[in-house]
């Protein structure tokens, strides 16, 4: 078990079910839904773009699938990723300046009482506040392996909060993890359900297969071991 894995968990996991009360789980898909301001992500090598939806509307049909072609081709080997991303202020003041829901959101699991519960489930005593990003895969969006770990960053655990309703396993966009014998064991994304998982470990997001109807939608980040920015 890793230094960071929860209480009970397996292989320094932990799922649960039902986080939001009400209809604040509902509140926040239709708000992602609605939301204009999306950002593709995308590498090459170690090399980071970003596009936002007017860019990539304005492209070409050869320009797509040049970008299609090379992003496969990146998958092959090595870390590979594409996906939509809205990114959530890290500071306390400009959370305060944009209180929309995502932020608002943020900064709850941010607050002391959440931050309690939260270093009770992973053992990371020293964590000091958690940063977010809401993430959307689309058809033919993945996230290949990697385990989390970057220098500077003082991650002690990752988590995905769920937000899409009736999702099946054939869809795609599994939240998978990775083991050293090559095994791989996966999550359906699950609604109003927050999954916490140990920092280092592999996990990958599976391949969004064409066929499915909706987006795979939730909001991510890291409980962080440095003070939050003012």
């Amino acid at each position: 078990m890793s230094r960071t894995c929860a209480r009970g968990t397996r292989a320094g996991r932990v799922r649960i079910r039902d986080l939001l009360s009400g209809d604040g789980s509902q509140r926040l898909h239709a708000y992602l839904q609605d939301h204009a301001d999306w950002r593709q992500v995308l590498n090459s090598n170690d090399t980071f773009y970003e596009l936002d939806r007017s860019v990539r509307d304005a492209m070409s049909d050869p320009q797509r699938k040049a970008l299609d072609a090379a992003v496969h081709k990146g998958a092959e080997n090595g870390c590979q990723y594409r996906y939509e991303t809205i990114r959530v202020a890290d500071g306390v003041g400009a959370r305060v300046a944009n209180p929309d829901l995502l932020t608002l959101f943020a900064s709850w699991l941010s607050s002391p009482a959440r931050l309690a519960v939260l270093k009770a489930i992973t053992g990371a005593d020293d964590t000091r506040f958690v940063d977010a990003q809401a993430t959307a895969y689309a058809a033919c969006d993945f996230l290949t392996a990697h385990d989390d770990e970057v220098a500077g960053k003082d991650r002690r655990a990752a988590y995905v909060f769920g937000l899409t309703p009736q999702r099946r396993a054939e869809w795609g966009g599994l939240l998978l993890f990775h083991d050293r014998d090559g095994m791989v064991e996966g999550l359906v994304p699950d609604f109003n359900t927050l999954d916490i998982l140990a920092v280092p470990q592999l996990h990958s997001v599976s391949y969004v297969t064409p066929s499915a109807p909706t987006k795979r939608y939730s909001i991510t980040g890291w409980l962080r071991a440095q003070r939050q920015p003012l």
